[in-house]
Order: C-alpha cells, then sequence, then structure tokens
C-alpha cells in the first residue's frame, strides 16, 4: 500500500477521536503484512494516566482480530507538525510489531517522514530480557 493512502486513512480516523479535553485530535492507520489496515484515534479521560492513544487502539483491535504481523503504521494529528508516537506507544508497538515497523508520518504541508521503530526507540527494553 502506498504511505499516502495508509496517511489518508489515518487521518479519516482523527474524526473519530473523543478529545473533549485536549482537543489534541490523532488517527492512526495499522497495516498488516497482508495489507489489511486497521484504524485507530485518542480517546481521552479525564485522568489523562488513562488515556489512550490513536496507535494503541489500532494495535489492541488488530491483535483482537488475531493479526500477528505489521509493516507500518500511519499518525497524523491536528498539530501542523509531524506526530510521533509518545513512549508508551513506542514500547507497545516495539513488542507487538517489532524494530522494523515503519512509521510513517506528516505535517500540515503534507511532507512525509518514514522512520523504522527501531530509530525512534533505540536500546530499548524488550521481551528478550524477561526470557532470560
Amino acid at each position: 500500500m502506498e504511505y499516502e493512502n495508509l496517511l489518508k486513512l489515518a487521518k479519516e480516523a482523527t474524526a473519530k477521536s473523543i478529545s473533549p479535553y485536549s482537543n489534541f485530535k490523532v488517527g492512526a492507520a495499522l497495516e498488516t503484512n497482508d495489507g489489511k489496515i486497521y484504524k485507530g484515534a485518542n480517546i481521552e479521560s479525564s485522568s489523562y494516566s488513562l488515556t489512550i492513544c490513536a496507535e494503541r487502539t489500532a494495535l489492541f483491535t488488530a491483535l483482537i482480530e488475531g493479526e500477528k504481523h505489521f509493516k507500518s503504521i500511519a499518525v497524523v494529528s491536528s498539530s501542523e507538525d509531524y506526530c510521533p508516537p509518545c513512549g508508551a506507544c513506542r514500547q507497545v508497538l516495539l513488542d507487538f510489531c517489532g524494530p522494523d515497523l515503519e512509521v510513517v508520518l506528516n505535517n500540515s504541508k503534507n511532507e512525509l517522514k518514514v522512520i523504522k521503530l527501531s530509530e525512534l526507540i533505540p536500546f530499548s527494553f524488550n521481551g528478550d530480557y524477561l526470557n532470560k
């Protein structure tokens, strides 16, 4: 799938954002290795620590559907700048998608940036440490 289409689907997902406190809308579109797409949007709680990000919403939906192999994730927001995944999302994406996951971002100028997850979370903690 082209990155532009993945970004378009992520942008569509921002319409599903439930962000009454911050009004910061984030959408994500996660692509499996066989081309299936799972969308997600951020959902806020008044207790911000209970909020869930768009990236994890998309991933958890895919996991519940039995998906295990992922190629890329696009993340867009209502910001004018790129919106990379937060630290918690980076960790969860690493655990379930692996370090080679392509993270696709764009900004309000429609400039594209593709980064491997391993670049966003270098020297990372993963399940290998728990299996020793």
